[in-house]
């Protein structure tokens, strides 16, 4: 029995995948969450009586540790291709680099187990308080602890069309996630015990949250502007190779020449190397398209101040004043090496890989009428420190190259948590990418428009900007976090 236990738990965090993009199957997620929580549930009622708070803590981490890895391994297979296809790893090597990292993040779906099962009560209402609790703190310290892994956060998967997406600009990501439990484990309950009372809570919350997706929480400022977001479709293994980079060059200018606009935004590292090494009057010609066109553009780009350190940088040129923004987020083993790991750099070959983080509040970028705050890749997976730019910023925007993930689940995975992010900050998000997702978000996280993957080509679209805050905006995660550490006190308190 517990053999069996262990092996639909790993099912279940594998299934659990399928709710995210691009399948976007969001009610699967209820049925994988509720099933750890069934699992859970049975294998403490099995250890009921005589057995000891530490080993059904024990049982619960196997089953929570065995379900988050298989919603890692699922779910995050592309590092696998980062790091061997384009980072030069064996493949041994990298196999085993991706599974020690996904136990590494499965640890966290285990320690939610082990609270879990320690304090339940075997109370309807309060199990299932207290695992939405101990489910929402857990994925919020894999969202902060060690810099942060938030990928695959489960609210993540309740983007639109999901009920719940309505409670986003409220609690955040991580106050879907903790909800998106809640409404699995009174699901499961109401069901076990046929309990009309547990199923109307249900109802009730999906209700309210799809109420909720009628509330503007912000709204629209000034006239719209004309936007170009360019998707240069430059594969990662040429991208760095010095005889091509002219010829790389050569695409940015065309491009910015051919699709004409008041902002008009090329992606990350679309200039692959520093700023103050690119061929003499290089950016004067940038700025000499901007101009003519009577707008600015965006590009990404490496910077290096004066002493010395170099940063994952936007900068604008045209005819607004010139800005710049550099990456603070920053990922480690692909921009910086944490302390101790110098060695990880003989094993794989990353280009620009010993990086400074910049400010971690930067002013938004004052372009076309508009204030941007523009962030650099992963960085928009924090949805706590983009807020920092509100309520200044009126438009938000991503540029980034997922080129090194290749043709993998990546690109609308991360398109996804973008559209999460415009719904908690109540504003459009624009985003620029190299081989894909391009797309303009609207503040309902509602994808507008977005470009094929893996083409070359602009996606042309009038944005307003937004002003107003959202609850989130406000208060980000904190409220949250907080209703969940009650939970969890409230077990602890009345475990006996």
């Amino acid at each position: 029995m517990a053999l069996m236990r262990r092996a639909l738990a790993l099912l279940a965090g594998g299934v659990s995948v399928l709710a995210y993009a691009p399948f976007e199957l969001f009610p699967l997620a209820f049925v994988a969450i509720g099933g750890l929580f069934w699992l859970l549930d049975r294998g403490a009622s099995d250890l009921a009586g005589g057995a000891s708070s530490l080993r059904r803590a024990r049982e619960g981490f196997g089953l929570g540790f065995l379900w988050g890895l298989g919603a890692m391994l699922a779910g995050v297979s592309w590092l696998y291709v980062a790091l061997h296809r384009f980072g030069g790893m064996s493949m041994p090597l990298a196999a085993l680099a991706v599974l020690l990292f996904c136990g590494g993040m499965a640890l966290y779906a285990g320690l939610a187990g082990a609270l879990f099962a320690a304090l339940r009560r075997g109370r309807p209402m309060a199990d299932a308080c207290l695992f939405a609790g101990v489910w929402l703190l857990t994925e919020w310290l894999r969202g902060w602890l060690f810099t942060g892994f938030p990928w695959l956060i489960s609210g993540y998967s309740q983007a639109p069309q999901s009920p719940l997406a309505g409670f986003a600009p409220l609690v955040g990501v991580y106050g879907i996630g903790g909800l998106l439990a809640l409404v699995a484990a009174l699901t499961v309950t109401a069901v076990q015990r046929r309990s009309w009372r547990l199923a109307g809570m249900v109802v009730a919350i999906l209700a309210l949250g799809g109420l909720l997706r009628l509330v503007s929480w912000t709204e629209p400022r000034g006239e719209p502007i004309r936007v170009a977001l360019l998707q240069t479709n430059i594969e990662q293994r040429l991208k760095w190779r010095p005889e091509l980079l002219q010829r790389w060059l050569d695409v940015n200018l065309s491009m910015l020449r051919a699709h004409p606009a008041q902002l008009i935004v090329l992606p990350e590292t679309t200039i692959p190397l520093l700023v103050d090494h690119l061929p003499a009057g290089y950016l004067d010609e940038v700025r000499r398209i901007a101009v003519g066109q009577g707008g600015d553009v965006i590009l990404g780009t490496f910077t290096r101040d004066e002493a010395g350190r170099i940063y994952n940088a936007a900068i604008s040129l045209g005819v607004s004043p010139g800005a710049h923004y550099a990456k603070h987020h920053l990922v480690p083993f692909g921009e910086y090496s944490p302390p101790l790991f110098q060695w990880f750099y003989e094993l794989v070959s990353i280009p620009m890989a010993d990086q400074t983080r910049g400010p971690a509040r930067q002013a938004p970028m004052a372009l076309a009428g508009q204030r941007i705050a523009v962030n650099i890749c992963y960085e928009d997976v924090f949805g706590e420190e983009l807020i920092r730019a509100l309520p200044e910023a009126t438009l938000m925007l991503n540029i980034s190259n997922l080129a090194w993930y290749g043709d993998s689940l990546a690109q609308p995975q991360h398109l996804q948590i973008a559209r999460l992010r415009a719904l908690e900050a109540g504003r459009p998000m624009l985003r620029s990418t190299n081989t894909g997702m391009t797309a303009l978000i609207m503040p309902d996280g509602v994808v507008d428009a977005v470009l094929p993957a893996f083409e070359t080509g602009a996606l042309h679209v009038e944005v307003h900007g937004y002003e107003g805050m959202t609850p989130y905006a406000l208060w980000g995660n904190w409220p949250a976090v907080l209703c969940a550490a009650l939970s969890l006190l409230w077990g602890w308190l009345r475990r006996t």
